[in-house]
């Protein structure tokens, strides 16, 4: 199913991500598997891992970007969304943040029927 397709990655330098990527790799072959993060240097790391994997790309970027998300959207085939704010006291803190990353971003990729 995966196998020659193209997927993409929201929250991809995260703990999930770190063993989703690998795993993907190894038994499903995609074509291109994009990991769509907004920290540089977790991506920076990461890149290092795979360096000379032709089929792992990074995108700087937020999920509540909109716009930014959809050019990082563009000849994808999946998206496995993983971005999230997750650490419980971070996100009691910081209630609006929290909504904006876990609900707003995971309804930002769904790109509506008139675009």
């Amino acid at each position: 199913m995966l196998q020659g397709k193209s997927l993409l990655i929201t929250g991809g330098t995260g703990s999930f991500g770190n063993t989703f990527v690998p795993l993907t790799l190894a038994k499903y072959n995609p074509r291109r598997l994009i990991i769509y993060s907004r920290d540089e240097m977790k991506q920076w790391e990461m890149a290092k891992k795979f360096a000379g994997d032709t089929r792992v790309r990074f995108f700087i970027g937020d999920v509540r970007d909109r716009e930014r998300l959809y050019r990082a959207l563009d000849g994808v085939d999946y998206v496995v969304h993983a971005a999230a704010t997750k650490i419980v006291p971070t996100a009691e803190y910081n209630p609006f943040e929290c909504v904006k990353t876990n609900i707003n971003g995971a309804m930002a990729w769904q790109r509506p029927s008139s675009l």
